[in-house]
């Protein structure tokens, strides 16, 4: 069951317990590092300078934080805040009944809007739409939606969803979704298909290097190196160079 919420517990609160961790150092660092620059991929995006692992203290300290409350953080411009907000929601999605997983699945999609950037979609895609879609298989039909989206971060989060799929050893999601991707012109989701392959490279490497050599002539270079990134050296170069064995 999932705990009930506390409803002394605040936005403001939790704003105020982040601002504790944040420093000019680390706000110059985010800035640089998740490219807030004209043209790039962050552009507009906000940062008050909070480590990952104070961020992690933050939402454990207030994992009780009713929706209500929840929403306001995750619509708020500061990245940390909503990266903070989607920490709360995974540990609610983990500890919840069915019901609730529902309702946080939900709770996920009406806002998505707002999991836009690749380390967001990252730490909560698997972890909550993943992971409902795997129990609830018949609504998995929404990744097509997603992947095809024009939003970078709806199919990011698509194929970062299939991760939960690896992880309970069924890869099909995962090359399904990848062969829609090869077409892709971001960077990011070139890296994002190649993660996820190497992934599901780990538990079944002879399907994943099917794929690879049934679609060489589409795959991103990136994806490729991605994927290939643990194989025994002499193979990984045989792959770079397109030639595999008969």
């Amino acid at each position: 069951m999932i705990k009930t919420a506390n409803p002394k517990l605040t936005y403001q609160q939790v704003r105020k317990e982040l601002k504790k961790y944040a420093s000019a150092k680390r706000k110059k660092t985010n800035e640089w590092f998740f490219k807030i620059g004209k043209g790039e991929y962050g552009e507009g995006d906000q940062f008050m300078g909070v480590r990952v692992p104070d961020a992690r203290k933050v939402a454990k300290k207030f994992i009780d934080l009713k929706f209500i409350e929840l929403e306001k953080f995750l619509q708020s411009k500061i990245h940390e805040e909503r990266f903070t907000a989607l920490l709360i929601l995974v540990e609610k999605f983990k500890k919840a009944d069915k019901e609730n997983r529902r309702k946080i699945y939900k709770f996920y999609l009406k806002n998505k809007k707002q999991v836009n950037n690749w380390d967001l979609v990252d730490l909560s895609a698997h972890h909550i739409v993943g992971k409902y879609l795997l129990e609830n298989p018949k609504e998995k039909k929404i990744l097509n939606k997603f992947v095809s989206s024009k939003s970078m971060w709806d199919r990011r989060i698509a194929i970062i969803a299939s991760w939960a799929f690896i992880r309970n050893n069924n890869i099909t999601e995962t090359l399904r979704l990848s062969k829609k991707l090869l077409s892709d012109k971001e960077d990011l989701m070139h890296k994002a298909v190649g993660w996820m392959l190497r992934e599901a490279w780990k538990r079944e490497d002879k399907k994943v290097e099917e794929f690879l050599i049934k679609n060489y002539n589409k795959l991103p270079r990136t994806t490729l190196r991605y994927t290939i990134e643990r194989m025994e050296e002499s193979k990984r170069k045989r792959f770079l160079k397109g030639e595999f064995d008969k």
